[in-house]
């Protein structure tokens, strides 16, 4: 008899896996989104972007972002689903059922496949697409800067060490008049050029600014004196510096993957620079391959919680993601720069994750431990002495923030002075709440003098009162 598919299972844990999954997805991004951010804060305002702009550059950030967020957030997502499960012993009632770990690999390898399928994509199209994107307008946005030219009487810092300023400008021919122009190039005192006329060509193929003046004077300071020039005719010309460069000119980065092993194959796969094109061919496949290996390695890990036992699978989830990425870099800088065979370098890191995942899903299928109780037990005591750390450094300013404000309570009730409205001739204790009132304004030393003084306490202090002179009665 064959038997269907039990759907309602897989469904189960694909839902306890999908949902911290895209937790840690949110939560990940966002932390990766503000710090992104700040370096393009001066950007923002250096070529006044707008709106709609901002939200431009960044769709063109977010696949970056997530090639490196999604294998976490998918590895943290894992392990916190079947910590779960172990931790409320359904794992147990699983394995009562007859269901094994093995039955579980179907839900986790689909999710673990499609996660990076969609790794890939990133890596592959969007990535390349997005720097383009990103390369294309951010020339846009300088050509605009350029393009709105200089203002009639403004000065104009646009264009580097040099300000311009100009009295107005022919609306027919574009022509300037009355220019004024302040160069600190090369200068530590600037150099004051005056003209009658001017005008700026701008050639955005070369990137280079032309300042062509008529009928002018210039003056160069020196120590002591100063030079005068005339002339009929100055140019200046100024090479831009933009964030980003030429679109005609491509980076590896923009490349697709039929480009990068063209760019490789013909300055020879082993030339430094031929090397580096083929090393970013791999690194694009090497990611999403890791990304799947390091989401099977999130169920053994999930499965080391259980009923008394410390949940050490998101730590060392966390251990093994940097791991991982600390290899990657490694081999890509070798595959760089090495002499192996750049495949063999970049492709060791997933070969060792890929053993350490089997090994590792065997093992808890079989119930054994990933290590040895003596090495678990020795790394259990690591993670719980840095969590009692943090617990102890919590609690610690904790107290001495309670320290403060009783020492400030007890120095106040020391002293013990009271406080009295001179229009209610109603007085308070500290303990109460209206000592603190600004019409509170008259103070005493001790309630006799109040008492005197013709105040008596408000309800609340009263009882106060009452207590205070029941405990002077009793004999010391």
């Amino acid at each position: 008899m064959k038997h269907r598919l039990p759907l309602l299972f897989y469904s189960y844990l694909a839902t306890e896996m999908l949902a911290p999954f895209f937790a840690s997805f949110l939560i990940m991004n966002g932390v990766f989104f503000l710090i992104k951010l700040i370096p393009f804060l001066n950007l923002v305002l250096e070529l006044d972007i707008s709106l709609g702009d901002f939200i431009r550059i960044f769709s063109y950030l977010f696949p970056n972002m997530f090639l490196y967020s999604i294998p976490m957030a998918a590895m943290l997502g894992i392990t916190v689903g079947f910590s779960r499960l172990a931790n409320d012993t359904e794992i147990l009632a699983f394995k009562a059922s007859g269901i094994g770990i093995y039955q579980a690999l179907p839900p986790l390898i689909a999710i673990s496949l499609v996660i990076s399928l969609l790794t890939g994509y990133f890596s592959i199209r969007l990535i390349p697409a997005g720097d383009t994107a990103m390369q294309h307008m951010m020339y846009q946005l300088a050509k605009e800067k350029i393009d709105k030219g200089i203002r009639e009487r403004t000065f104009t810092e646009a264009l580097g060490d040099l300000v311009v300023h100009i009295d107005y400008t022919d609306p027919d021919t574009g022509i300037w008049n009355n220019v004024w122009v302040s160069d600190m190039r090369d200068r530590a005192t600037p150099a004051i050029t005056m003209a009658r006329f001017g005008t700026m060509e701008t050639d955005m193929e070369t990137m280079v600014v032309t300042l062509i003046f008529k009928n002018g004077t210039m003056q160069i300071p020196e120590d002591r004196t100063a030079q005068t020039i005339s002339f009929d005719r100055y140019v200046i010309r100024i090479p831009l510096k933009l964030p980003a460069r030429s679109p005609a000119v491509k980076k590896r980065g923009t490349m697709n993957m039929s480009e990068l092993m063209q760019n490789a194959r013909e300055k020879g796969l082993d030339t430094p620079s031929g090397r580096s094109y083929h090393t970013e061919f791999h690194k694009r496949l090497v990611l999403p391959v890791g990304c799947f290996f390091l989401s099977l390695l999130g169920m053994p890990l999930g499965l080391q919680a259980g009923p008394g036992r410390r949940a050490i699978g998101v730590p060392f989830g966390l251990m093994f993601y940097i791991t991982y990425y600390v290899m990657f870099t490694m081999s890509r800088n070798l595959a760089t720069g090495g002499a192996l065979p750049v495949p063999l370098i970049m492709w060791m890191p997933n070969a060792l994750f890929c053993i350490m995942a089997v090994v590792s899903i065997n093992k808890v299928a079989h119930e054994k431990p990933l290590v040895s109780p003596y090495v678990q037990e020795f790394l259990e005591r690591i993670v719980g002495s840095v969590i009692s750390l943090f617990q102890r450094l919590y609690a610690f300013i904790r107290r001495e923030d309670d320290r403060d404000a009783k020492t400030l309570g007890e120095v106040v009730v020391e002293k013990k002075i009271l406080r009295g409205n001179a229009r209610t001739r109603i007085f308070h204790f500290p303990e109460c709440d209206y000592y603190y009132s600004q019409d509170c304004s008259v103070e005493f030393k001790d309630s006799e003098v109040a008492l005197k003084a013709g105040f008596d306490p408000c309800m609340f202090c009263r009882t106060i009162l009452v207590d205070k002179q029941a405990e002077e009665r009793q004999p010391g």
